[in-house]
């Protein structure tokens, strides 16, 4: 059995940037380690040198993406504050995106560490049964579980209306603080 050779980091770490760049979605390390020969950790600590470089990369439940000026330019966003338990999580993502609204984010303020931020940039109803599908597959605590329920969104949009229709159906449900 040939074994491949590992790509150097230089050129892994390039190789990363170019294609989050190009991409519309987001690449998973699993994808960037396999097509470099490295293990996903590898990648892992190479997108750390590159954040530390200043590149402006997150890391979402569905991979990691390179933040465009350009696309936000446009969208409208708006902070929410929400209190539900882990079983409501997927009906309020449901709530949310069927409005063609965007979930980047969710933070919690805890007590210790201060505002605590995850990226999750969840579109979709696919990738929020995806998102759900990490969390359980990883074992995972939703970061509302340290608040009892208590939860901020970063919503965006192209549309204010979008977001505001979303927020009305968060409120009917007995999601939106």
């Amino acid at each position: 059995m040939k074994t491949e050779k590992k790509m150097p980091s230089a050129n892994r770490q390039q190789l990363i940037i170019t294609k989050l760049k190009e991409a519309n979605e987001p690449i998973s390390g699993s994808d960037f380690a396999k097509e470099t020969n490295v293990s996903r950790q590898v990648i892992v600590q190479d997108v750390s040198i590159l954040k530390a470089k200043n590149e402006p990369i997150i890391a979402t439940s569905q991979g990691y993406l390179y933040l465009k000026d350009d696309k936000n330019d446009s969208l409208e966003q708006k902070v929410i504050a929400c209190k539900h338990g882990a079983k409501q999580t997927l009906d309020e993502l449901y709530l949310i995106v069927d409005h063609g609204v965007t979930i980047k984010d969710v933070k919690v303020e805890h007590a210790v560490y201060g505002d605590l931020t995850a990226s999750i940039m969840v579109s979709n109803r696919r990738e929020a049964d995806q998102f759900i599908e990490k969390i359980n597959t990883a074992g995972a605590s939703y970061l509302s579980s340290l608040t009892d329920g208590i939860h901020l969104h970063t919503l965006e949009s192209d549309s204010t209306d979008k977001i505001e229709a979303a927020c009305a159906d968060l409120k009917k449900a007995g999601i939106l603080i």
